[in-house]
């Protein structure tokens, strides 16, 4: 079927009603005619589905059929697309999921969570059908990235992807620097404004972030999605001594997705890092995301845009929508499943760079040569070390920076500090972005 002057509407199934699904009517009502004329057709919603048919979503539903059991509409004959919008990496998206590419239905999703743990399934199943599966919004709302990667940048080889992930730790993280208040003050207010769930630990633990850069890494490199070798670590223990540390020392804290591949093997991390305040990702700031590229021919790319809410989420499901629409679409991990190359899983511990370690200890003498000697004894040299006075709970703070040094060794070094009687606290570690 071509569909590129196809004139006809593109019948569109809309499952999940919550933030994007709404903001994805909302466009369609507000860009209707442009839409069409770029896409070739106009894109109509025919059905609807979602837990809750009562519920006001400050839109007007009567004009569209509502479906209680969704998992009909992958054999409806008078529709040609089904958007998924609940959200989960399992349960009734990934059953519509299968259901929708095995019948040879277009399938356009924003579940990241899904295709980190089943993208390699679904993407088999679209190619043996030969049909769009589609995840734009799946990745930093509505920059372009996906788009950029898989087709932009396709003729490059990359050799790094890294960037910020996570609109939620960001505007956390970016509001703690500038008001210096507390972590558990700021995501409460986070939660109170909407930027937070009410549970929000997959945000603020690193797994969102990670099952972004999952995806990323498979387009950038070439190489199979796997989730589970993504070291991932949050934000929820930094405090804002360690917001004051970092501005000090000339940089900013950011959570951080980074993924390189080489002979070693593939290395993922989701981790917090101290970003100097020359590089761009210093200057991202509130809920924004921003993707950066490294490419053997084009050099640096750098994506930066609003990561979530319903406009530029919307705006990324509409955007695959017009591919559709245009019978433009390609294998959706930018290479056929079977060029995808499983890689083994790089050693961190062989990863060379400077870290910052924050300890919380007790007010006695001799803390700091027991760090210090620990610290030699791991071989790991000393670039900064700085003590803070009167912390809470009697303890005081001690902060150290690392000369570059491999990671087994400061990893070495709080195995050496395990323990101890004088830390009264997990040490926090963060790595320099350099």
């Amino acid at each position: 079927m071509t569909n590129l002057h196809r004139h006809a509407p593109l019948r569109v199934a809309l499952v999940g009603l919550g933030t994007v699904g709404g903001g994805v009517i909302r466009l369609l009502e507000k860009n209707g005619d442009l839409i069409a004329r770029r896409a070739g057709c106009p894109i109509q919603i025919v059905a609807i589905s979602a837990r809750d048919r009562n519920k006001d979503r400050g839109v007007d539903l009567s004009s569209y059929e509502w479906v209680d059991d969704m998992t009909t509409l992958a054999t409806r004959d008078d529709v040609d697309v089904v958007v998924e919008l609940i959200g989960g990496s399992d349960g009734p998206a990934l059953t519509l999921a299968r259901q929708c590419l095995t019948v040879g239905k277009p399938f356009v999703t924003a579940n990241k969570a899904m295709l980190a743990h089943h993208g390699l399934d679904l993407a088999r199943l679209a190619e043996k059908g030969g049909i769009a599966l589609k995840y734009e919004a799946a990745v930093a709302g509505g920059i372009p990235v996906i788009k950029g990667m898989r087709e932009g940048a396709a003729a490059n080889e990359i050799s790094g992807v890294f960037g910020i992930l996570n609109g939620t730790c960001n505007y956390i993280l970016t509001t703690m620097e500038k008001e210096g208040r507390g972590f558990d003050e700021v995501l409460k207010e986070a939660q109170e404004l909407g930027y937070a769930e009410a549970d929000p630990s997959f945000d603020i633990d690193g797994v969102d972030a990670a099952h972004k850069l999952t995806i990323l890494a498979s387009l950038a490199f070439g190489t199979e999605l796997d989730f589970d070798t993504v070291a991932t670590t949050g934000i929820r223990h930094i405090i804002a001594a360690d917001i004051a540390e970092a501005a000090a020392l000339g940089y900013r804290i950011r959570l951080v997705g980074m993924a390189q591949n080489g002979p070693d093997g593939l290395f993922q991390r989701v981790h917090p890092m101290l970003v100097p305040l020359n590089h761009p990702l210093a200057h991202v700031d509130g809920s924004l995301n921003a993707v950066v590229a490294e490419g053997n021919f084009v050099g640096r790319l750098f994506f930066q845009g609003r990561g979530a809410g319903d406009g530029p989420t919307a705006s990324a499901v509409v955007a695959d929508l017009i591919d559709v629409a245009r019978d433009e679409y390609g294998d959706a991990f930018a290479m056929p499943v079977a060029a995808l190359t499983p890689q083994k899983t790089a050693d961190a511990g062989a990863r060379i760079g400077r870290t910052y370690l924050r300890f919380k200890v007790k007010d006695q003498p001799g803390v700091l040569a027991e760090i210090a000697a620990a610290t030699r004894d791991a071989g790991v040299s000393i670039e900064s070390m700085i003590q803070r006075g009167a912390h809470h709970e009697d303890g005081v703070l001690v902060v150290i920076v690392t000369h570059a040094s491999e990671e087994r060794a400061v990893r070495d070094t709080l195995e050496r500090l395990a323990g101890s009687d004088s830390l009264l606290d997990t040490p926090m570690v963060m790595h320099i972005l350099d």
